[in-house]
């Protein structure tokens, strides 16, 4: 035990403390940034402090019953987040996967002793900073490249325009009435008894947030949006 907390668990609070700085500049700097999410913030954060400790408590198991509870255990994590109520969208559950990914990545490579000649087990601290910075250069460069195009669904009253000859007139009316610059408009289901169609609008912004809506419209209606 003394061994451990000289050696080892020292060790452990330094890559802890990468580990965490790391997750939590992918979260602010270039999740938070364009999302302004401040419970997906929050679940990031969290899960990535509770993936370590867990995947590290586990790493002091047999080797093999660690890797087996280690897959076990991501495959119930991920399985909750595929199966809860409210759907998560593609690129939150994208950070999800990543912040888990490093999380379990620097928690394996954890050094818990030393070999024969006094050497630190474990994988070296400058291969887990490179792989580090390798994940957040490659999350910088496809967010630049890759624009992020946010959408809604929105409930849309004058049915005569979403015509496919009104289709200016159609952009020109969402924007005036949203504020927003529209890309893209998809048409889903067209009510005619309550002159009511179901749109999904494609628009950019400087503030590039995703509007989450509560509108309460059956799966089938936009399904095809």
């Amino acid at each position: 035990m003394q061994d451990l907390f000289s050696i080892g668990f020292y060790d452990t609070l330094i890559r802890f403390a990468v580990c965490i700085l790391v997750n939590w500049s992918i979260v602010h700097f270039l999740y938070f940034r364009k999302s302004h999410r401040r419970d997906f913030y929050f679940t990031f954060v969290i899960i990535s402090i509770a993936i370590f400790f867990l995947v590290y408590l586990m790493m002091g198991m047999d080797r093999g019953k660690a890797t087996m509870g280690v897959g076990l255990g991501l495959f119930g994590i991920f399985s909750i987040m595929r199966y809860r109520t409210d759907t998560m969208p593609v690129r939150e559950m994208t950070y999800l996967f990543v912040v888990v990914c490093l999380s379990v990545v620097h928690a394996m490579a954890v050094s818990l002793g030393v070999d024969s000649e006094g050497q630190m087990l474990g994988t070296p601290l400058p291969e887990l900073i490179a792989i580090d910075v390798i994940v957040f250069v490659g999350i910088v460069i496809f967010e630049m490249v890759l624009k992020n195009e946010t959408s809604k669904i929105v409930q849309y009253d004058r049915i005569e325009l979403v015509k496919p000859e009104n289709r200016d007139k159609l952009i020109a009316d969402l924007e005036e009435r949203l504020g927003l610059k529209v890309i893209d408009v998809k048409v889903g289901a067209v009510d005619f008894l309550r002159d009511m169609a179901v749109l999904r609008v494609y628009y950019e912004g400087a503030d590039d947030r995703e509007i989450n809506n509560k509108i309460r419209i059956k799966d089938s209606d936009y399904a095809n949006v």
